[in-house]
């Protein structure tokens, strides 16, 4: 086991919240769902907006954007050769037809940002930082930063917009990256913008610090429950209508199922400061 400082990741965090044997199931099973085809079409829709702006900024057009298709996916094909076989296994699908929905979502981001006129401080960048001797990580999309400094955080969705009772989880994860990024720069990010391809819509949030330290202490509330549930073996279901998409419905006990024996030693992974760190893995 590796020896590493307790640490979240937003996506981690948010399984907890959603339902701790979830986050059992992903973090201490390492149990993975299939591979499926609108998060594989999200994944590449990431790479060509990231590399997009490897160009000059008066080549970044909507041609050069769905020509960076083809090329990104064959990469992605090289790394999971599984993406492949999702695509071939799928009755509904061809993949052309699958592309193409990739192609209009990236046409679609051009309706709501212009590239030529952003250059961007970084991309997919990683964010790391100390609280109270936890540590908190992830990846941003997108970083902008302004002449005077201002930060604003971009998230890409693929999806469409969330209704009001999941738009919290989305916030959540934004609402992290800026926790994280004020730890290390001492200043408060000016825009959190969560640009949904789905729809074509923009959601805009102006975080301040008492949101920040709100954010910090659910945090470690979080981190708590979780040292709580490696101590007991408690890693019970809480169910709700997110149980629709799970991919381990089968194996859940609120529906019937019944998780895996837990590893060796699992419940004192986060007992453990030094190695702790390996129960969530920064995957985001």
């Amino acid at each position: 086991m590796c020896l590493m400082t307790p640490a979240l990741s937003p996506s981690r965090a948010a399984d907890f919240k959603q339902c701790p044997l979830l986050f059992r199931f992903r973090t201490i099973d390492k149990l993975e769902g299939p591979p499926s085809p609108a998060a594989a079409r999200g994944t590449l829709v990431h790479a060509v907006l990231e590399h997009l702006f490897d160009l000059p900024a008066a080549e970044r057009t909507p041609a050069a954007a769905v020509a960076l298709l083809e090329p990104r996916w064959a990469a992605l094909v090289d790394e999971r050769p599984e993406l492949t076989a999702m695509i071939d296994d799928d009755d509904e699908l061809t993949h052309d037809s699958w592309l193409a929905g990739a192609r209009a979502l990236v046409e679609q981001w051009f309706d709501l940002e212009d590239p030529t006129r952003l250059e961007p401080a970084a991309r997919e960048l990683y964010v790391e930082t100390q609280v109270e001797g936890l540590t908190l990580r992830g990846y941003v999309d997108r970083l902008d930063v302004a002449p005077d400094g201002a930060m604003r955080v971009v998230d890409y969705k693929t999806g469409r917009s969330p209704s009001e009772l999941f738009e919290a989880k989305a916030l959540f994860q934004m609402k992290f990256y800026a926790l994280v990024l004020w730890r290390i720069h001492g200043e408060v990010p000016r825009l959190l913008q969560l640009v949904y391809l789905g729809n074509g819509e923009v959601v805009r949030y102006a975080p301040d610090e008492r949101d920040l330290r709100a954010v910090e202490r659910t945090v470690r509330a979080i981190w708590d429950a979780v040292v709580q549930a490696a101590r007991t073996g408690d890693w019970r279901p809480r169910t709700s209508r997110l149980c629709d998409w799970c991919d381990f419905r089968d194996l859940c006990p609120a529906w019937g199922g019944t998780p895996p024996p837990l590893p060796e030693g699992a419940s004192q992974i986060a007992l453990d400061p030094a190695s702790s760190g390996a129960l969530v893995p920064a995957d985001d």
